[in-house]
């Protein structure tokens, strides 16, 4: 069931609220993989004192302990008071929920304000070993700065998941980088760079081995750019407030093999197609000199014969022709 779809099943939200939720909505896939959180958007239900679920993301760059899904389910206020305290003081909160015995999951909320009024709550749920991690606090805010700047026209590829095998590079309003997972570092140490914090983005020392760079079609925030030996896939994300930079986001995906092997089907598929191309001509000279022997013979049996020959090879053609489109 779409978002909207959701908001009208489940709640009293108007046609306006739906839409500039739907808004936010764009964004959390890449929120939640970044703070590697369960992300789930509380708003109120059609029943009085009682929350619902209209959209809820898991994340793809760390184990998720959540499995059941809350969408279209009544929840009573009392079962979620920092839910309730955001709604109620409009303000950002961090509080634990104990999903199994003894063990506790740290929270984060944000309040969707729109006209002076909480119409909804972005929750993150994560594991406590999480946000223990390095930097944790700059991707935290950094999550924050996108759900409080979500474009008006999200394009939901530029805000679509990533994986933990895709780098990050955070940068500030100067472009300066500011964060930088490890798998971004690894790639980046690969090209004689030991530590890209302080750097900035376009720096020549990190373009300096950029041998090729593409735009990819129907998408102008990501290029293919061949660095070295390896191939990557660049999303920039910029977030802006007022036409200014407050943050830029970078998505590093090492396509390195799966060019490689693109490559290697193409060469095959070439292969392939000439052995095609040189069946069906020899299959066209058969039929040619057996025409020929045709023409030269005098019996009208013989002439039959070849006749029949001819035909049964130029259907063999066509259906070698056929089939050879195929794939």
């Amino acid at each position: 069931m779409s978002f909207l779809n959701n908001c009208r099943q489940f709640t009293n939200l108007s046609a306006m609220k739906a839409n500039f939720l739907q808004r936010i909505n764009t964004v959390l896939p890449l929120v939640s993989d970044l703070v590697h959180a369960h992300v789930a958007m509380y708003t109120f239900s059609q029943k009085e004192n009682y929350f619902t679920v209209v959209s809820e993301f898991e994340p793809h760059t760390t184990y998720n302990p959540i499995k059941q899904s809350l969408i279209g389910k009544e929840i009573p206020k009392v079962q979620e008071p920092l839910i309730d305290k955001t709604i109620k003081f409009k303000s950002k909160y961090e509080g634990q929920r104990e999903l199994d015995f003894g063990k506790f999951y740290q929270m984060y909320t944000i309040p969707i304000v729109v006209d002076y009024e909480v119409i909804a709550v972005i929750c993150f749920e994560i594991n406590y070993e999480d946000t223990q991690t390095r930097g944790f606090t700059r991707l935290l805010k950094t999550a924050f700065i996108i759900l409080e700047n979500a474009p008006k026209k999200a394009d939901n590829k530029m805000y679509r998941a990533i994986s933990s095998r895709d780098g990050i590079i955070i940068t500030d309003k100067n472009e300066r980088i500011i964060f930088a997972n490890m798998v971004a570092s690894r790639i980046y140490h690969v090209l004689g760079v030991s530590n890209l914090l302080g750097c900035h983005l376009f720096d020549r020392q990190l373009t300096l081995h950029i041998r090729k760079e593409t735009i990819l079609p129907r998408c102008p925030y990501e290029k293919e750019i061949e660095v070295g030996n390896l191939v990557l896939i660049r999303r920039d994300i910029p977030i802006n407030e007022a036409g200014n930079l407050l943050t830029r986001i970078v998505i590093l995906s090492d396509v390195t093999e799966i060019r490689k092997k693109d490559k290697e089907l193409k060469i095959k598929s070439a292969v392939i197609q000439e052995i095609h191309h040189r069946v069906k001509n020899n299959l066209q000279t058969i039929a040619s000199l057996l025409r020929l022997q045709a023409r030269r013979s005098n019996s009208m049996e013989v002439k039959e014969a070849l006749k029949e020959s001819v035909n049964r090879i130029l259907s063999i053609s066509v259906v070698h022709e056929f089939l050879s489109q195929q794939g």
